[in-house]
């Protein structure tokens, strides 16, 4: 066994590095379409302490968690475009709140009605869940650390979150062979799109490569803003972690108003990923497969969840009038996040596509914040 924390890190980049490789490669990405590549990079660490090539317990993995997650958030958030957000007007706002809402009222409500059949710590993994069903997968695993969820909790909520929200996102799709009858029943305004796509554009341009001429800059900022963020959370929390995330996302957003949310053209979001599936690994590491037995009826709460997400945007949808299109790209915004929510709108109106972008990267801003708020309402209902 590898007791060494240089060798156990090693290891941990390794499987990051083979995964995210052949998840990209034209040759074997089509085997990463699902489960998906953040499924493996969780579940292969854990197969690999599970053998005992790495132990369980370490202190590396703590210490990966501290300094890689605050400096993963900052670089995601930091690249945000606020203003371009806010072009997105009342109609697309309003259905992606109502999203949120029904996740944020769902939660509870799930926990409150499988009570009895749920585990003692089932509250935690919808608080995660949550943060990933309006956010994403950066939000998830802040939030997973932010509240200390049993690793026997968080990876029946992995399985959760991949069978779930596929199953949704194809749904979604499918309901595009309905959206003349939908917007005809519903007396959709369609004046809503075409206003939409007209105020709205994408010009985001992701940086793939890294400039080695920024990359210095790029890592200070995520580590020296990790730093910052620990020492604030341990004068006004008493160094608890979840005060650390809440500072790293702040800060994140708050240097997104200025020129440094430039360095997204030179891989910034591209490094900030590379912290978090680091983190993700860390975590996999720790965990085992104790809690499968529990995933049939976690997933029966998060199929309960997710139709009371859909209750909602449906009602926002039937009273604002709101065509089906929208209300579709708003949902995967939410439960799916950036990566595939443009996907669903392309499938609606290809116009679509950059609203969906916009939507989902409001989620990833929000999703931390209003996870915690949602896990402590979970605990409160338990």
């Amino acid at each position: 066994m590898i007791q060494n924390p240089f060798g156990i890190f090693c290891v941990l980049l390794l499987i990051e590095a083979l995964i995210l490789f052949f998840s990209e490669s034209q040759k074997t990405q089509k085997f990463f379409r699902f489960p998906p590549a953040l499924f493996w990079i969780y579940f292969i660490p854990m197969l690999v302490s599970g053998t005992g090539v790495i132990p369980r317990d370490h202190v590396i993995y703590a210490k990966i968690t501290g300094t890689a997650l605050p400096a993963g958030l900052i670089l995601l958030l930091i690249v945000t475009d606020i203003k371009a957000i806010l072009k997105l007007g009342r109609p697309a706002l309003m259905m992606m709140f109502a999203g949120t809402a029904g996740i944020m009222v769902g939660a509870p409500a799930v926990i409150a009605i499988l009570k009895p059949w749920l585990p003692a710590d089932a509250w935690s993994g919808f608080g995660t869940l949550s943060a990933s069903w309006i956010g994403g997968s950066a939000n998830m695993v802040a939030v997973k650390e932010a509240i200390r969820t049993p690793d026997a909790i968080f990876f029946p909520m992995i399985v959760v979150d991949t069978v779930v929200a596929y199953s949704w996102m194809g749904m979604l799709i499918l309901l595009e062979g309905i959206q003349k009858k939908y917007d005809a029943w519903n007396r959709s305004d369609r004046g809503l799109v075409e206003d939409l796509v007209r105020r709205t554009s994408c010009e985001k341009a992701a940086g793939k490569n890294f400039s080695f001429q920024y990359l210095p800059l790029i890592l200070a900022i995520a580590f020296g803003g990790g730093w910052i963020s620990n020492k604030l959370a341990g004068a006004v929390g008493g160094g608890s972690f979840a005060w650390t995330i809440i500072f790293a996302s702040t800060l994140g957003i708050l240097l997104s108003f200025t020129s440094f949310r430039k360095l997204e053209l030179h891989g910034a979001s591209r490094a900030g990923y590379l912290f978090l599936f680091l983190v993700l690994t860390s975590i996999g590491a720790r965990a085992s497969l104790s809690g499968i037995l529990s995933a049939p009826i976690l997933i029966a709460g998060g199929v309960m969840l997710v139709l009371i997400h859909g209750a909602f945007i449906l009602i926002v949808s039937r009273v604002a009038r709101i065509p089906l299109c929208l209300a579709a790209t708003a949902s995967q915004a939410n439960i799916g996040g950036p990566a595939s929510a443009p996907i669903v709108a392309a499938a609606y109106e290809p116009a679509l596509a950059p609203v969906g972008l916009l939507l989902g990267i409001l989620g990833n801003v929000m999703g931390t914040y209003l996870g915690l708020v949602t896990s402590q309402l979970c605990r409160w209902v338990s």
